[in-house]
């Protein structure tokens, strides 16, 4: 449910002349709205395999509503949580500036939604353009609580840097699960790595690769038009793959990643890691008929664990009795598997896709982003940087309940193997105020944090494939440990540099790494070990890509900038949901600046700050938490 209302004062009149594209436009005043939505949050029975599920989605759909906004609007979401289970929504990539308390992570940013309780969030989109997405950020539930944000232009899509284009299609890629969710954060708390969706998705359904009884799932259907541009708006929201998607017969051109525009190139094939957006224009100019476009899961080779390659298949169908506007294309150019060969033919033509274990596809697609010069574009690349932080990702063990324990005596039991950056697992303690709460009342006071290194403790051939199987190697350097609230603090206006470097320790999965609050300047990437002396010259500081999830590849690193300019308490995580469940994750602090406009506001009057009528202020509720008092919850 949702309705739209406009507000005369607002927003201020846009500046008369506006430099796009070398050509000067005259725009008249703009009117920002205010756009509502009411979410309700429950649990319907699905059947989808011959097996009904009970899942938890929002509106009763799945995937859910989609937000559309336009650029400068106010957005205003009413939760109403009638699951049984604890409820956040994170607004991703939206920048939420100077508005960190509508984040929407439990006991960092806010408390839980409890059950039978209600939430308003209130962000406004202002300076960002594109598909960002929305999903729950409490463990696993993200697989069925999700959907689109669509931001566009202030003046209409004539503004927009590309042909304006027919149609504009939200494409979700998922997975369908048939295991209790809370279930499965439990066990890949504890790597009890025994589960795996069922099935993969586009906009929820499965397609006919899958069949039940001899009777194939539906698919999506894309209906178009011959000779028409569709803009294709591409979410990676599943839990555990990054994804390869094609449609047959046709090409992507590509204009944005994460709401940022890019300079367009031609691809026939998408690369979308979870937690990516990437926008897309397709022409419609192949003979009329029918196309499968296809989401294939990647996944690394062995000696890594194996997953089943389950590829979710829908259809570009031609309107019938039309022939292409804009030039067509010999039928014998479309031969494929799946069909006979002819797009008029009745069974769809399939497209070649890359091999699930190829790495070098999605490397080179990322490799292609560059950023487009445009006025909504942020300041260029910071040449000066204050803070360098190297980051390792990779697996460890701890023993569990505090004991000391060590391989090979036996006790096995006594391990749990975690996820890392830098050898340490983030921890959330069972109870406590949410942590932007405890920075914004009482600051560096806050005692539960424990800094994030700036480096690994040991160096070592990180992208050694000796190191996948667990044997000696491996052994040497998985010991590692567990805090709580792993942390950077950060001056107002800090530039900061990451390299994520990648690693092989007990596993080589290439690692989506979500800022929230901040976009980062993608400044390099390569496979093997990073150098300083050699890779610093790989630098693109003249029109990188700016995102709010950067792919880590496999055995390899990438080099991003930020700059902390966004006041508040910000969650740094991988979006793959078995390593965000094993803690690599940390949390980034970023100081109020001198003025009153670089400093966050104190949280909006209907706030549930402390949450309990036991514990009124936030003073008392610093004070006081206890276990009993504090909502059991996990971050995550």
């Amino acid at each position: 449910m949702k309705k739209r209302r406009s507000i005369a004062d607002a927003a201020p009149a846009i500046a008369a002349a506006v430099i796009f594209f070398l050509t000067d436009m005259v725009l008249p005043p703009a009117i920002a709205g205010i756009v509502e939505n009411t979410f309700v949050v429950s649990q319907v029975n699905m059947t989808h395999l011959c097996k009904e599920t009970l899942v938890t989605v929002v509106n009763g759909q799945l995937p859910g509503p989609v937000i559309n906004v336009t650029e400068g609007d106010s957005v205003v979401v009413h939760v109403v949580n009638k699951s049984p289970y604890n409820m956040t929504i994170h607004w991703h990539g939206v920048k939420q500036r100077l508005n960190c308390w509508a984040d929407g992570v439990p006991m960092i940013t806010q408390y839980p939604i409890l059950p039978n309780q209600n939430f308003t969030y209130r962000f406004d989109v202002s300076g960002q353009e594109g598909t960002l997405w929305w999903h729950a950020h409490i463990p696993c539930l993200r697989a069925t609580v999700h959907g689109a944000i669509v931001i566009r232009p202030r003046h209409g899509p004539s503004m927009y840097p590309f042909t304006k284009p027919h149609r504009e299609i939200p494409i979700i890629i998922g997975e369908w699960w048939e295991v209790n969710l809370e279930e499965l954060d439990m066990d890949l708390r504890y790597f009890v790595n025994d589960h795996f969706f069922s099935a993969s998705t586009i906009n929820g359904k499965l397609g006919d690769l899958y069949n039940c009884s001899g009777v194939v799932e539906d698919g999506y259907v894309l209906d178009v038009e011959p000779g028409r541009t569709y803009l294709l708006r591409v979410i990676n929201a599943a839990l555990y793959s990054e994804y390869y998607f094609k449609i047959a017969g046709h090409k992507f051109t590509v204009v944005a990643a994460g709401a940022n525009y890019v300079e367009p190139y031609t691809t026939d094939v998408i690369a979308i890691a979870p937690g990516e957006t990437i926008d897309a224009l397709v022409v419609t100019n192949a003979p009329p008929g029918s196309y499968y476009m296809v989401a294939l899961p990647s996944q690394p080779p062995k000696p890594d664990f194996q997953s089943p390659v389950l590829v979710a298949r829908g259809t570009v169908k031609y309107a019938d009795n039309h022939s292409p506007r804009n030039g067509t294309v010999a039928l014998s150019s479309y031969r494929g598997q799946g069909g006979r060969g002819s797009p008029a033919g009745d069974v769809p033509v399939a497209p070649e896709m890359p091999d699930n274990h190829d790495a070098s596809t999605s490397f080179y697609f990322h490799g292609n982003l560059r950023s487009l010069q445009h006025p909504l574009r942020l300041p260029a690349v910071p040449a000066q940087v204050d803070e360098r932080i190297f980051i390792t990702l990779g697996l460890g063990s701890v023993c569990r309940r505090g004991k000391s324990c060590k391989r090979g005596e036996g006790n096995e039991e006594e391990f749990m193997l975690v996820a890392t950056m830098n050898n340490v697992s983030f921890e959330l303690p069972a109870a406590m105020t949410p942590l932007l709460e405890a920075q914004y009342y009482h600051g560096s006071s806050v005692e539960t944090l424990h800094e994030l290194p700036d480096r690994p403790p040991r160096v070592y051939n990180f992208t050694d494939p000796a190191l996948i199987p667990y044997g000696p190697k491996a052994a040497q350097l998985e010991m590692t440990s567990s805090k709580t609230m792993v942390a950077r603090r950060f001056r107002y206006g800090t530039t900061v540099e990451l390299v994520f470097q990648g690693t092989a320790l007990m596993q080589a999965e290439s690692n989506p790494m979500h800022l929230h609050g901040h976009d980062m300047y993608v400044l390099a990437q390569g496979f093997g070990n990073y150098e300083a002396e050699r890779d610093v010259a790989k630098y693109n500081l003249v029109d990188p890509p700016m995102v709010n999830t950067v792919l880590v590849p496999r055995l390899g690193w990438v080099a991003v900038r930020f700059i902390a300019d966004n006041p508040g308490v910000w969650f740094m995580h991988c979006h793959f949901e078995f390593h965000l469940s094993m803690g690599m994750a940390a949390v980034f602090i970023v100081e109020d600046g001198p003025t009153v406009d670089t400093s966050l506001p104190p949280p909006p009057v209907d706030f549930p700050t402390c949450g309990h009528a036991d514990n009124p202020t936030p003073d008392e509720c610093y004070l006081k938490t206890k276990k009993s008092e504090s909502p059991r919850v996990n971050v995550f």
